[in-house]
């Protein structure tokens, strides 16, 4: 069995990268930690930080093809944050005119979630902590 300690980032490839680099930091809050364009692969890889946690890789690629299906195609289905309060974050949301599911409870926890969707539509979740 591995030792692993923790989840390090999660790499998301964007189709246009000023859009989603303005989602990721104006809409969602995270950092730039590190920008670095190569251009051998006429390409972004961006680290963005929640906090002082890098946790994004985001990354442009010259005509990425589009993701297959939403929310269920093979591969990772969602990225989900934690957040206290899920009605605020939903207003904030709604005031950035960022479109989201309603709110629904976990039938599991007992916890509130919502899912929205970055510019590239790849799933995004708030979980209530």
């Amino acid at each position: 069995m591995l030792n692993l300690e923790k989840v390090h980032h999660v790499a998301v490839i964007c189709s246009d990268y000023g859009r989603s680099l303005r989602f990721y930091t104006e809409v969602l809050g995270l950092r730039v930690i590190a920008e670095h364009y190569r251009a051998e692969r006429d390409s972004y890889k961006t680290d963005l930080a929640l906090g002082e946690e890098f946790v994004i890789e985001l990354f442009s690629f010259p005509s990425p093809p589009p993701r297959p299906t939403r929310p269920e195609a093979a591969g990772l289905r969602h990225l989900a944050f934690g957040v206290r309060d899920i009605e605020k974050e939903a207003a904030r949301l709604e005031s950035s005119g960022i479109v989201h599911e309603p709110v629904r409870t976990d039938p599991f926890t007992g916890k509130k979630f919502l899912f929205f969707f970055d510019p590239d539509d790849l799933p995004l979740e708030l979980y209530e902590l």
